[in-house]
């Protein structure tokens, strides 16, 4: 099992970082809102799969769900990889392979229905945690690569190359940070860790917030007949200095690189300096991994020893809602408003998600201590 959920962790990790420079050379008419509707795509098959598959492993050998599930998820895969010999409608196939994918991919969530005695407040808020924590990383990980791209003038091959590396980095600190934990929790406890997590991905995302003065780079794609585009009102009013990376390069048969004239924000929202942007994954490549596997851990505290397939199915489908619409999400408000905007709207859900959990902090225990307290006032 531990196998099988590494081998569908790497097929995600490589999927994730190439899926918009693979979109843009496969069908050009895909713009980056259209990359929300792809990443989410794969969430929305996992969270169509994941009662299904939770309640077909609670009534059948686990194994018959097991192998269909992954038999879809080669299948889908091997579609993903052949999107691009269709003459049109490209990236209509992709967005049918991402969606097997993530059909396929809910082999991971087969587990263990417990019943009686389960606090189900207590379960809604996990799922509802769980739900702001996938929907945060889901965002982080849809933007990473249009975001390098925009901000840094990196052309798809050097977002690819640039962003799995510090993928790559992100992935040991989470190993070390998943070693930690579990030492660290039985000293503080699962709720006092999960707190800790949301904070640092609260201060990660601050930080990715636009600080500075200088603006990014201007994509010139649509310039054409080495003349600039006509100035809006607005625009004139605008110093020469944020003008500027109007200028045409000396190469025009070049990848066009910066940040994309269309996306009107890209005129008058400072650029993200690279520091920032290493500074807020390696935050929240600390906090993510903290507060996922106290999701769980405290999950499954609070439902008990009893066979949990079907509640551990609505938490994985809790999951698959945000990382279905934390990519539309950011890729709607990037476009059309910006950073500024689609990052401090995640820092408002992550303050919302701390209220939430403060307020019931004393109702996350273990099912045996319930049941404990219960049995004695019962007496």
């Amino acid at each position: 099992m531990y196998l099988t959920m590494f081998l569908s962790s790497v097929g995600f990790s490589i999927v994730i970082m190439s899926v918009w420079p693979y979109l843009q050379k496969i069908d050009p008419t895909a713009d980056a809102s259209f990359l929300g509707w792809i990443i989410a795509s794969y969430s929305i098959g996992q969270m169509v799969a994941s009662p299904l598959f939770g309640v077909w492993s609670n009534y059948r050998p686990r194994r018959e769900p097991l192998v269909v599930s992954t038999t879809i998820s080669v299948a889908a895969n091997c579609l993903y990889a052949y999107v691009h010999l269709p003459h049109s409608h490209n990236k209509y196939y992709m967005l049918t392979a991402r969606a097997l994918v993530g059909f396929g991919a809910e082999s991971g969530g087969l587990d263990q229905d417990a019943e009686g005695n389960i606090d189900h407040v207590a379960v809604v808020a996990i799922n509802v945690l769980f739900f702001v924590i996938l929907f945060v990383f889901a965002v982080f990980e849809t933007i990473a690569t249009p975001l390098t791209m925009d901000m840094y003038s990196w052309t798809r091959k050097e977002a690819v190359f640039y962003n799995g590396i510090i993928l790559s980095v992100v992935g040991i600190e989470s190993v070390i940070v998943f070693m930690v934990v579990k030492t660290l929790s039985k000293k503080t406890g699962e709720r006092a860790i999960l707190h800790g997590g949301l904070l640092v991905v609260l201060v990660g995302f601050f930080i990715l917030l636009p600080w500075g003065k200088k603006l990014p780079n201007i994509q010139w794609q649509e310039i054409k007949n080495n003349s600039i585009p006509r100035a809006t009102s607005t625009e004139m009013l605008m110093p020469f200095w944020s003008l500027q990376a109007l200028q045409l390069p000396s190469n025009h048969t070049a990848e066009p690189v910066g940040c994309p004239i269309t996306q009107s924000w890209c005129l008058n929202t400072p650029m993200i300096y690279l520091a920032q942007y290493i500074t807020s994954d390696i935050l929240i490549g600390l906090g993510y991994p903290v507060c996922n596997v106290m999701s769980y851990t405290l999950y499954s505290k609070i439902l008990g020893p009893k066979p949990q397939g079907v509640y551990m199915g609505w938490l994985t489908a809790s999951g698959s809602g945000a990382r279905i619409l934390g990519p539309v999400f950011v890729s709607q408000i990037y476009t059309h408003l910006g950073p500024r905007w689609a990052f401090s709207l995640i820092c408002g859900v992550v303050v919302v998600s701390l209220l939430l959990l403060e307020i019931v902090y004393k109702r996350l225990i273990a099912f045996s201590v319930r049941y404990g307290r219960m049995q004695e006032e019962n007496c």
